[in-house]
């Protein structure tokens, strides 16, 4: 069976229907271009969904300098895709689809109504209404032999040529919603540059906690912390403790530096600050008091109200001599070092690393390998901590590539 097209105006395939997808629809669909999405899911925007369950971070409103660093090594490259919607360009489309949004305390970026589906729906019926057709349940098995794409179906197979074709498949993480990385070794045998694909803002795991704290305390909140890393200024925030290591959003900011510590020096270990707000001075005075009769879990609490799942961990990872020294312990409750060994699945992750190298593509986010063939959002080769950089740079991306597709197919269509 063969996609048919109208045959007055170019006609585009797009792989994926998360947002970069479905930005870069927007932009062709707008030009007059014909546009098919395919998504191997029931339903388009699912992982977009899932992420919007909890409050739906959309952006940063931070200034644009600190912005960008959060791409790290990629910054520049990130950089180029924001020149032409940056985290305030993306406020003002949301606001174009009739959703309002707000500045939270941390300075992230919400809709009002805190949810991710009325700005979907939204976005849909613009997409509709423009003339984009969206096919579900449509999953892509890369090309055939003659340079189709492959495509299956519920009842069957189809054999797509498009002018142009949009590769937005997500990256590694949360396959049960399509991010699966099946793309990968079918662009790796087209000659594609690929990185591996890692876990990004992912949880971590220790070699083993003991019994007791698995099972009093797994699950458990750590809030008001700190945590550094090889001498990095300490950052504030919280996580939690698991049966298997640590998780949540402080984590997740160290993401990138603990994994590729792992990667080079097998473990990478972390330092905990129980009490970021006390100088360890203050600390040592408030042990030295005399405790009396007093256990010295009463004297953590009544002194630095240290207990629950911080007084469990100040046990677990020091010695009786320590709690023996005031200064000894002082020091411990504002550097607990905890060594971290893994990352968890990369299934698991919120997000992933690597995927189609930017040096694979050109400045249109087409591949220099297969010309008329682009990729956009996840599945290329940067990362980013939470707090809505990951996806202002997927709209971003998804836009540039649209833009890119359709200087492709003008320069096309004229030779």
């Amino acid at each position: 069976m063969t996609d048919t097209a109208s045959a007055n105006r170019p006609h585009v395939a797009i792989i994926g229907g998360g947002p970069a997808g479905l930005m870069a629809a927007e932009v062709l669909s707008q030009a007059g271009i014909a546009v098919s999405l395919y998504d191997a899911m029931p339903s388009v925007g699912r992982k977009f969904l899932l992420a919007g369950v909890g409050g739906m971070n959309i952006t940063h409103s931070e200034p644009y300098p600190a912005f960008i660093s959060r791409y790290a090594e990629r910054s520049g490259e990130i950089a180029s895709l924001l020149e032409g919607f940056d985290a305030d360009a993306l406020r003002q489309w949301i606001h174009g689809l009739g959703i309002e949004t707000f500045v939270g305390s941390s300075g992230r970026v919400f809709p009002r109504d805190m949810k991710a589906a009325p700005l979907l729906r939204a976005w849909l019926k613009r997409l509709r209404d423009a003339g984009v057709v969206i096919h579900t349940r449509h999953r892509w098995l890369g090309w055939n032999a003659d340079g189709s794409l492959r495509v299956a179906y519920p009842q069957g197979e189809l054999s797509l040529t498009p002018a142009a074709t949009l590769l937005a498949l997500g990256g590694g993480s949360w396959a049960r919603l399509g991010s699966d990385a099946a793309w990968l070794p079918w662009l790796v045998d087209k000659g594609v540059q690929t990185a591996p694909l890692q876990a990004a803002n992912s949880g971590f795991e220790v070699q083993a906690w003991s019994a007791l704290l698995k099972d009093k305390f797994a699950g458990a909140p750590l809030k008001n912390i700190a945590l550094s890393l090889a001498g990095q200024p300490p950052r504030l925030g919280e996580c939690i403790v698991t049966t298997q290591g640590l998780e949540g959003s402080l984590v997740y900011a160290w993401s990138a530096q603990i994994r590729e510590t792992i990667n080079r020096a097998g473990s990478a270990t972390v330092l905990l600050d129980l009490l970021p707000n006390r100088t360890v001075e203050n600390i040592e005075a408030a042990l030295s008091k005399p405790r009396g009769s007093r256990s010295m879990a009463k004297h953590l609490h009544s002194q630095l109200g240290l207990d629950g799942i911080k007084a469990a961990l100040l046990r677990e990872l020091t010695d009786a001599s320590t709690f023996a020294a005031p200064a000894q312990l002082a020091r411990a409750i504002k550097t607990l070092p905890i060594e971290l060994v893994r990352p968890r699945p990369l299934d698991e992750a919120i997000s992933s690393a690597g995927g189609v190298m930017f040096e694979a593509m050109d400045q249109r986010l087409m591949l220099k390998a297969l010309p008329g063939v682009f990729c956009a959002g996840e599945m290329l080769d940067w990362e980013a901590p939470t707090g809505g950089y990951l996806l202002t740079a997927c709209f971003a991306s998804g836009r540039k590539a649209g833009l890119g597709m359709l200087d492709w197919l003008s320069s096309y269509r004229a030779a």
